[in-house]
Order: C-alpha cells, then structure tokens, then sequence
C-alpha cells in the first residue's frame, strides 16, 4: 500500500486593523486569541513575504478579514497606546521560526518598558554570547512587533540602529516608554 502525502492546509488568522498614534497596525491572531502578527500597513508586503518564510512548513498562512481578531489582544494594544506600558505583558503570543529565533523572540519579551538593550545583551541572554549577529538577524524576522519588542533593541553606542516599521516608529514607541534618547549630533 502507498502511502500519499495529503498537502498542509493553511493556518488562518484573523486580520484586524488597529489605528495606533504611529500609524494603522495590521493584528493578525488565531483561533486560540493568540497574536501571531503585528505589523504596519504600509509594510503589509514585508509582513506577507515574512510569514509566508516563518510558515511555510506548516503549510503556510491565510490572512481573514471577515473575522475579527481576539478583542483581549486589541483591548491590550488599545491600552498599551493610551499609556498602560505594562498592557501588552499580558497578550499571549505565539509564532513558527527556528528553535533560536523563537527563544531570541521569548527573550524579547523580557525587555522591561522603558529600558533597552544592545545586540550583545540580547545575544547572551538568548544564551548565545557570540551569535550577536544572529540576534540581529532573529530580532529583525521578529513578526510580532511592539508586544515582542524588538524596538528595545538598540546599537552599542545607543543609537537607534534597523527597524522594519521604520525608525520613527522606533523612536516614538521608545519615547512612549519614558526612554531617553541619545540625541542626534
């Protein structure tokens, strides 16, 4: 007997849409009310191109706009955007990734609002002190932004290095945290 390989069906997401003070967010989560995407609209290819890597194994993602996202993930952001820092510590998370980027994302998580670190830290709180680059790499693919805070990454010298929805998403999520920032020279 033959057996055949039946092909994955597709993960489906909810997709809301989530007007922020730094533009609309796209929220994307499952059918157990975790966030599994957060993005920005004016980068919703770089977001379709990044879940289509992370997930391709499982037989990729589809987006649902008929379906509203889970509203304690939107109530979280909701809060954390009015000024409730701490909001979107409670917000359940989850994603597809290699074992390291998903620990790098896990360590993320750990980053207390308003403070910051570099890649090095990262790199060895991820339990990798020499893989900095790879940190890098892994905080840049993060597909959840603002609630896995890849914005509370920063150069050595305090600069603001990459970030996937722009700098100034950065720079205003950081402020928004109470960070004083390294003026520009």
């Amino acid at each position: 007997m033959e057996l055949i390989a039946m092909p994955k069906q597709p993960l489906v997401f909810a997709l809301s849409r989530l007007e922020t003070p730094i533009g609309v967010a796209l929220i994307a989560t499952d059918d157990q009310g975790r966030l599994r995407v957060l993005d920005w609209a004016d980068h919703k290819a770089r977001m379709q191109t990044g879940l289509a890597r992370i997930y391709r194994a499982s037989g990729g993602v589809k987006l649902d706009q008929s379906i509203a996202a889970a509203w304690p993930v939107m109530d979280g952001l909701k809060a954390f955007f009015a000024g409730d820092l701490e909001a979107i510590d409670a917000i359940p998370v989850e994603s597809a990734g290699t074992p390291f980027q998903r620990k790098v994302w896990a360590v993320l998580r750990k980053i207390p609002a308003g403070k910051t670190w570099t890649y090095t830290q990262l790199a060895a709180r991820a339990g990798k002190p020499e893989a900095i680059r790879a940190a890098g790499a892994a905080n840049g693919l993060n597909p959840i932004s603002v609630v896995v805070p890849c914005h509370r990454v920063i150069g050595r010298d305090g600069s603001l290095t990459g970030y996937g929805g722009g700098l100034h998403r950065k720079e205003w999520l950081l402020t928004h945290e109470g960070v004083k920032l390294k003026s520009a020279a």
